[in-house]
């Protein structure tokens, strides 16, 4: 099958330090390509390539006549001064998109929440996000090329894009660290490494097989990475019967490989020495309330998390996942009900923002005045070599905080906590910014970790690697056990779209109002009482300020296109939007919740 992209012999370098060197590849219709690599190592680079937005130092980049290419960078190339409307659908009303379904479903899942005609200057980071992956999958392209196209996804639009990807007839090559979402689209992986860039059949699962067997063939003399990828194959091959039944995976040396291996971690050997640390008593959530705004997040929730509990936490964007981790850690208070601590409780609490971190400060000395030697389950490691582990060595052992990437300060921040020896650890969003190589580091520590452990993540992969058991906030007030995982929530939240949203309606009635349907459920009140009157005054209330709301987004809006070669001016018509968007969204719930109360 020809190619669409041929890479012949292709060499490209930034300053002195070389990122791919005579590198010959191509990707052929209808091929389904991952790529994956270390960050720094020029997996982006080679999609600027493979596009042409950067020429190649040596070699030839050549592609077929004619070829339509999308591509969605890690930016965006929305116009600021556009509305979402004109950026997204090119300007076509909602009766025009919504009579096309694959438009219809395009818009429903990507951009639910999001006022299409708000002026994209005003959309927060993930919305922006969002829009561009929606404007970039309602054209038609030859070759689709994205660039972590799961960022600010959660773990059920992660799923819904990959049924979306594996449904489409162009090629498709992505780069991404979401190693489920590799698995589940891609049959071909490519390994950025070294300045070559290696090529594997079948997913991320059937990459870490073959990858071990060619380690085993060449005697490979890298002894950690090669038990890491051990561990590794061996959770794989006992996981998922929907990963360990794929024919790619039946590799008789592999297999050889993790014949003894043991489980990734001994349970019953984490709880005990859990428990020692910690008693029977960590953290209980009793008959707790929880508010955001106006916004019940829960309501009467009881929750309780033992020594030893390795626990996912998973809902859409805007649940209060993170709420719920501000609560256990102390930071939130519910207004009623309580949160208790047991007495030996440690607790640590990684949160997605790095502003916590002294710019200043050296690598190797921060961690040095933390702690020396730390202790796991089975022994003690020494600050430095933590810091090996975690992919600090040479000149980066001395670097500024403030000079290393968004990667390594994620990396940093997550080893400066475990090196305070916590035994309680919550982490928001740990996947953030963390290339594979690094994500298994992690995974492997956290297994020898005797502790608590809630994590919060849309890295679908990581979950299931580093957890026992799962919870979810189903926006009915309460924190859910799922016994199933991720695809019983999954299948939950199918259930409730599928009362909820309009798929079958006369397309003029499909609309994005940005009003949320997930809602804590509210029993309806009795007809005159005081309940109905309250509900009915916020009804009131809230529709003349939405009035007010949008009044004044429309003013702006249009000022927003008189001022668009003023930068200036266009930043702060972009702050004002996004606080009304912010008010908008808060309100619409507000109403809606209001009005659920009322039926």
């Amino acid at each position: 099958m020809p190619h669409l992209v041929n890479l012949e012999r292709v060499s490209k370098a930034y300053g002195v330090r070389p990122l791919l060197t005579e590198v010959s590849l191509g990707v052929a219709a209808g091929e389904r390509i991952g790529i994956v690599g270390r960050n720094g190592e020029g997996k982006t680079t080679l999609l600027q390539l493979m596009t042409g937005l950067e020429p190649p130092d040596d070699g030839r980049v050549s592609a077929t006549r004619g070829l339509h290419i999308g591509y969605l960078h890690q930016g965006d190339t929305l116009d600021d001064s556009h509305s979402v409307r004109d950026a997204v659908l090119g300007g076509r009303p909602d009766h025009v998109w919504a009579a096309d379904p694959r438009t219809r479903e395009v818009v429903t899942e990507l951009l639910a929440g999001v006022e299409l005609d708000r002026a994209v200057i005003g959309l927060s980071g993930g919305e922006r996000r969002r829009c561009a992956l929606a404007e970039l999958l309602l054209r038609d392209h030859d070759l689709v090329v994205l660039d972590e196209p799961t960022n600010h996804l959660d773990v059920e639009a992660v799923a819904w894009l990959a049924h979306h990807l594996a449904a489409l007839a162009s090629a498709l090559v992505v780069v991404t660290h979401d190693r489920w979402f590799l698995d589940a689209v891609c049959e071909r992986t490519w390994e950025v490494h070294g300045g070559v860039v290696d090529s594997y059949d079948g997913g991320y699962a059937a990459f870490v097989l073959a990858r071990a067997e060619r380690q085993r063939q060449a005697a490979a003399t890298e002894v950690r990475r090669r038990n890491l990828a051990r561990k590794e194959l061996a959770w794989l091959r006992r996981g998922a019967p929907a990963r360990t039944s794929k024919p790619k995976f039946r590799i008789d040396a592999a297999e050889a490989l993790i014949a003894d291996e043991p489980p990734p971690r001994d349970r019953l050997e984490l709880q005990r020495f859990a428990g020692q640390r910690l008693g029977k008593d960590v953290v209980d959530v009793e008959d707790v309330d929880l508010l955001r705004g106006d916004r019940m997040l829960l309501s009467h929730a009881t929750w309780r998390l033992g020594p030893g509990d390795r626990v996912g936490l998973i809902g859409v964007n805007g649940a209060g996942k993170s709420s719920v981790l501000g609560l256990l850690a102390g930071t939130l208070a519910p207004v009623a009900g309580r949160v208790r601590l047991g007495r030996t409780v440690a607790l640590q609490h990684l949160t997605q923002g790095l502003d916590d971190l002294d710019p200043e400060a050296r690598v190797l000395a921060t961690i040095e005045a933390i702690r020396r030697v730390t202790r796991t389950a089975t022994g003690e490691v020494t600050a430095t070599a933590m810091l090996e582990r975690f992919g600090f060595t040479g000149d980066r052992l001395t670097a500024r905080i403030g000079d290393l990437s968004g990667g390594e300060r994620r990396r940093f921040q997550l080893l400066r906590l475990l090196l305070a020896e916590p035994n309680v650890l919550l982490l928001d969003e740990p996947t953030n910014d963390l290339d594979i190589e690094t994500l298994n580091v992690v995974e492997d520590f956290l297994d020898d970790w005797p502790g608590t452990l809630v994590v919060v993540s849309h890295d679908r992969y990581f979950l299931e690697r580093v957890t026992d058991v799962t919870y979810a906030l189903l926006d009915d007030g309460r924190i859910s056990l799922l016994p199933g995982g991720v695809d019983e929530y999954l299948e939950r939240r199918a259930l409730t779209r599928q009362k909820r949203t309009p798929y079958d309606a006369d397309p003029a009635e499909v609309h994005t109002s940005g009003a949320s349907t997930r809602q804590v459920a509210r029993q309806s009140p009795r007809r005159g009482s005081a309940e109905e009157r309250a509900a009915r005054k916020t009804l009131a209330r809230v529709e003349r300020r939405l009035e007010e709301v949008s009044a004044r987004e429309a003013e702006l809006n249009d000022e927003v296109v008189a001022h668009a070669s003023d930068h200036e001016r266009l930043t702060e018509l972009g702050a004002q939007l996004f606080a009304l968007g912010a008010e908008r969204e808060a309100l619409e719930a507000e109403w809606l919740e209001a009005a659920e109360g009322l039926e």
